[in-house]
């Protein structure tokens, strides 16, 4: 379903997100999370795209599988790194002719091993780019929903790790809303007052588009470590920490906090008119399925 439907029928949406799987025990795990996370009925799911491309394929089989053999509503990936236009062309012409309905246009990040990169020498140095080259291709009427594909983008609540400019990065933003999105899945943040400052600064600079706030809940103490690598600038507020040092030799005690954390996250931002919820999964189905039982979500209206 066209995302601007989604948003035009459901006053607050519930979404996930994958990743492909490189094994396949973890493909088994994850089609068993998949199976799990199906019978709360989200609004879409997303599948993520590997640094520069690195997933191209998996991220495809595991689009098409969704689409296929579910009743979940996939959206993919598509960065801007190491990729050309006839690339992209490619992969949007085989999307469209699948019937995928959008599109999460995102700069991404290049391979590990391409050391030092000049994204400036790239078709799309920027994810506006990638974005207008979307929605030209829309315009050329070779998807078979004549709006072509709905177009997400990505906000940064805590801030753009590339962009320590604020005001520069709010810029950066309304192009991309200004060349065609649809609407806004933010980077995950701990603390909802980043959610909170950062709707009101999206609204000063005339951004209207629905904005999701994207939730990760901490399963370990080591992943909450990747974590703070890999979303350079992450803030984990002091009393987070102070409670998973409280137990961070006992595991069971942390994915607790972490699932009560989110959970109060999601019900402050449910009680605070949030457009949409979309959950980092990580392949796993436990801690999502756990905050939807904490928050009666199972009982939220879907039609």
């Amino acid at each position: 379903m066209h995302i601007q439907d989604i948003f035009a029928r459901h006053a607050t949406t519930f979404s996930f997100e994958f990743f492909p799987p490189k094994t396949d025990k973890a493909a088994s795990h994850l089609y068993e999370s998949i199976r799990q996370l199906e019978a709360l009925q989200p609004h879409f799911t997303s599948v993520t795209y590997g640094a520069g491309g690195s997933t191209r394929e998996r991220t495809h089989d595991l689009v098409m599988r969704i689409h296929d053999q579910t009743s979940l509503d996939p959206i993919p990936h598509l960065t801007c790194v190491c990729s050309s236009e006839a690339e992209i062309q490619r992969i949007l012409e085989r999307y469209a002719a699948a019937g995928i309905s959008n599109i999460l246009a995102l700069a991404g990040d290049p391979p590990p091993e391409a050391g030092i990169y000049d994204r400036s020498r790239d078709a799309f140095p920027h994810a506006a780019d990638l974005v207008r080259f979307i929605r030209r291709f829309n315009e050329g009427g070779m998807h078979p929903d004549r709006r072509g594909f709905g177009i997400g983008v990505a906000g940064f609540p805590e801030g753009h790790p590339g962009t320590p400019n604020r005001l520069l990065e709010m810029d950066h933003l309304k192009a991309k809303v200004d060349e065609g999105a649809d609407y806004i899945c933010t980077q995950l943040f701990f603390d909802n007052r980043d959610f909170y400052d950062f709707r009101e600064r999206c609204e000063l600079a005339g951004i209207r588009i629905p904005i999701i706030a994207g939730i990760m809940p901490i399963a370990t103490f080591e992943g909450m470590q990747r974590m703070a690598e890999l979303a350079a600038g992450a803030r984990f507020p002091a009393s987070l920490l102070r409670a998973v040092q409280r137990c961070q030799k006992d595991p069971e005690a942390i994915r607790r906090i972490g699932i009560h954390w989110a959970t109060e996250q999601c019900r402050d931002l449910l009680d605070n008119q949030v457009r949409g919820i979309h959950f980092y999964t990580l392949n796993h189905s436990d801690a999502t399925r756990q905050i939807y039982l904490n928050l009666g979500l199972e009982h939220f209206p879907r039609d």
